[in-house]
């Protein structure tokens, strides 16, 4: 299943991350309200876990907006207000569950099953289950990547990093934006860590001698396309 995080605390959203990612779910990660409320209205997703207290805008106003914009995605907001008064609150905001911080996650991922199960579906697009490029597929149920009838045998990052590309294709991907959804750093570590990556990655892309697919836009990222 395919959810959204928007949670501002680093250490909070790598917790949330890896042990869901180990459950089998895809996740995607917000650091900021605006980005979560703009993936929340462009993208589909299963469940929603909201952190009640972000910069710009905060959880209840993400989903406020969403509910205003005809989402019915099951959410979870999580806070470290737990009183009762908060809780109605965020109940009465449109949240489907409210868990208060700190907790553990064989709670947390409970919960997120039980939102599951309500199977009560998003008003979002479609989920995308494949993207294509030119020649170039990625199969995102399958983790698969081909360019023609070619098998490209990537790692996991390597996979994820085609796949931001791929779906931001045509535009400019920024290095920061690689740092938030591939490496999930949300500051410079100021090393070559992208230029290696996108390197060996566009080896096995752009093998025997096919067009070239990655165009480095110098001083600011990469695009893809032909």
């Amino acid at each position: 299943m395919r959810i959204l995080l928007v949670e501002d605390d680093v250490s909070t959203a790598k917790f949330i991350v890896n042990g869901l990612t180990e459950e089998g779910h895809l996740v995607e990660h917000a650091v900021n309200g605006r980005d979560g409320l703009f993936l929340g209205l462009t993208e589909s997703f299963d469940v929603l876990i909201l952190d009640r207290m972000l910069p710009d805008p905060d959880g209840l106003t993400i989903l406020k907006s969403l509910r205003g914009a005809g989402i019915t995605t099951p959410a979870l907001i999580l806070s470290a207000l737990g009183d009762v008064e908060h809780r109605v609150e965020g109940l009465r905001q449109g949240a489907d569950d409210y868990m208060s911080k700190p907790f553990a996650f064989s709670e947390l991922n409970a919960r997120v099953a039980g939102l599951l199960r309500r199977g009560v579906p998003g008003t979002a697009p479609a989920v995308v289950t494949q993207l294509v490029v030119d020649t170039l597929a990625l199969d995102l149920l399958k983790h698969t990547a081909k360019r023609g009838a070619r098998v490209i045998h990537l790692q996991p990052r390597e996979f994820k990093l085609l796949e931001v590309m791929m779906r931001h294709a045509g535009e400019v991907v920024t290095r920061t934006m690689l740092l938030e959804q591939v490496w999930d750093y949300h500051f410079d570590p100021q090393t070559n860590v992208i230029d290696v990556h996108v390197s060996k990655l566009r080896q096995k892309v752009e093998a025997d001698g096919e067009p070239a697919l990655i165009h480095t836009v110098r001083g600011v990222g990469y695009r893809l396309g032909t």
